[in-house]
């Protein structure tokens, strides 16, 4: 019986899995593995991720003193850090990488694919695995937590786009910065007269607050809870190493 569960269980994740990328292939229309952003979705996450990192940057009240004195000059006053050339320099130099803290989301479709966070069906997966299911898939275990070629693709466009375009999110950076960057940058700038659908494409989260499918609670919090933790340890050798689900690159 044991056997046979285990069997029923090991089908049913293949099933989901199937399932999932099928799903999202279909809504996309392409039936391709491999699925890679277009212009439209690598301009949404490059204005949400500059957004972001503007915020953050905004909030302090450092100064910079740009008082040098070279023989007669008396060098020029103090400036806001959140007005300066710095800001917008280290913003710009950084906001390509923050997309690497993306991961694919096969189970979803269109722009929504993207999203930090594990996606519902690894997070399926890296629990059975923690239980001591043998997970058996095309993808090796081993390359589970890398960043997928989607997410690499999302990236190296990115670098492409901001050096493209940094006069034109200089000006807004100079301007009143009333108008939303997405709007500015992405539909009149580098969307203008393209398909920009994917601009108001919105995930709505199954529960309040939620970016993506929780990640499964790591088994070694389990073992705390247990009593007789040798018993437990001799049960589960040779089950397959936990892996640390915090901070990692996923993919579907």
């Amino acid at each position: 019986m044991a056997s046979l569960a285990h069997f029923c269980l090991m089908v049913t994740v293949a099933v989901a899995v199937a399932t999932a990328t099928a799903t999202a292939a279909k809504n996309d229309g392409d039936d391709e593995w491999v699925h890679l952003p277009d212009n439209c979705e690598v301009c949404k996450f490059v204005s949400i991720e500059m957004k972001s990192a503007f915020d953050e940057t905004g909030k302090t009240k450092e100064v910079i003193d740009r008082n040098y004195r070279f023989i007669d000059s008396k060098g020029a006053p103090p400036i806001k850090y959140v007005k300066s050339d710095l800001r917008f320099i280290e913003v710009l130099e950084n906001v390509c990488q923050r997309l690497l803290e993306y991961n694919l989301h096969k189970e979803r479709s269109g722009s929504n694919r993207f999203a930090k966070g594990m996606s519902e069906t690894f997070s399926t997966l890296h629990g059975l695995v923690n239980k001591g299911v043998n997970v058996v898939m095309d993808i090796p275990f081993e390359l589970w937590n890398e960043t997928s070629a989607e997410v690499s693709d999302l990236k190296k466009r990115c670098d492409v786009l901001v050096e493209r375009y940094e006069d034109v999110i200089e000006d807004w950076y100079r301007g009143s910065q009333e108008e939303d960057l997405t709007t500015y940058l992405c539909e009149k700038h580098v969307l203008k007269g393209k398909d920009a659908a994917c601009l108001k494409e919105e995930w709505k989260a199954k529960k309040k607050g939620e970016t993506a499918a929780p990640a499964p609670a790591p088994a070694h919090d389990k073992k705390k809870k247990r009593k007789g933790g040798k018993k437990k340890a001799a049960k589960t050798e040779g089950i397959q190493p936990q892996v640390s689900l915090s901070g990692t690159k996923t993919e579907l």
